[in-house]
């Protein structure tokens, strides 16, 4: 059961800024933060995204409350028509789809795929949005990480989104753009100096099952990719860590299992008591803050 919400200062609170991770289908979990986070009259002054995380972030950066985006995200991924016709129109050249137990892509034209699924609430541009985003991506030939928060905004989902392997690179700026994942899977950092509290979200997952199957090529390609999202994480968590940090029961899920949607939300639910808990620990922790502050002025 979901715990009582939190007290939070009526006047003078806390501002909170939050980070979406990426990991593909398991960011569906993004949707119990954001749903809390209406929940408690909680409206964040920045966001942050990587991936899937940088999607779900553009939606809530755009207005949607968490109840929109769930009413669309499983209105949609429950018709699997309406999905293949939509990718169909979206199709170019030889790029293909299989929609069996999930999606797989081959070097897809992400951005095309985006407009086509994704709700006519996200604006074109960041400069439309009604909450500040930055949104990661990684410069392939750069060798570095790259924070976008103006201009063209599918364009800059795209690239945080193009897992390799999978995904058509992204063009943008001059750069060739792939997934924000690889150097920064949860980017709360690019958050520290915008927001009294950082929440964050991590959705990366790692490998799971008995230790005794050979996992598939498959599974090795997506599997080494989450260990190495959270081995940055890690790191990252070792410098400094965001107010509230939390990792969702995900690890049994794939990244492209988009069609398990209703499975992934019921079994993450339990976020949604840890994120209330979370918030009602740091809100206490900054009003201990701010009576020393005042204390000592």
């Amino acid at each position: 059961m979901d715990r009582p919400p939190p007290s939070l200062p009526a006047a003078g609170g806390p501002t909170f800024a939050v980070a979406f991770g990426g990991g593909g289908a398991r960011g569906l979990a993004h949707i119990h933060v954001i749903e809390i986070l209406d929940e408690l009259g909680i409206r964040p002054v920045a966001i942050s995204g990587s991936s899937i995380g940088a999607i779900m972030g553009a939606g809530m950066a755009a207005g949607m409350s968490g109840s929109d985006i769930r009413a669309y995200a499983t209105g949609l991924l429950s018709n699997r028509a309406e999905i293949v016709r939509r990718i169909w129109q979206a199709r170019r050249g030889g790029n293909g789809l299989i929609a069996g137990a999930g999606f797989r892509f081959t070097q897809f034209d992400i951005e095309r795929l985006l407009r086509a699924l994704l709700p006519q609430q996200l604006p074109e541009r960041f400069a439309d949005l009604q909450i500040p985003l930055r949104v990661t991506a990684t410069d392939y030939y750069g060798h570095r990480l790259v924070v976008q928060e103006q201009g063209d905004l599918y364009s800059a989902l795209a690239a945080s989104a193009a897992i390799p392997g999978l995904f058509r690179p992204i063009r943008r700026d001059g750069r060739i753009l792939i997934d924000g994942g690889i150097y920064n899977p949860v980017p709360y950092d690019h958050l520290l100096d915008r927001a009294d509290i950082v929440i964050a979200i991590d959705v990366a997952g790692a490998p799971s099952g008995s230790g005794i199957r050979m996992p598939t090529s498959f599974d090795l390609m997506f599997g080494t990719s989450q260990l190495m999202m959270q081995s940055i994480t890690n790191n990252m968590l070792a410098l400094r860590r965001p107010d509230i940090f939390l990792r969702p029961k995900v690890s049994g899920f794939r990244v492209l299992d988009f069609f398990k949607i209703d499975t992934i939300l019921k079994e993450c639910a339990s976020i949604r008591g840890e994120l209330k808990q979370g918030i009602e620990e740091a809100v206490e922790a900054f009003s201990r803050r701010r009576a020393i502050a005042a204390a000592t002025a």
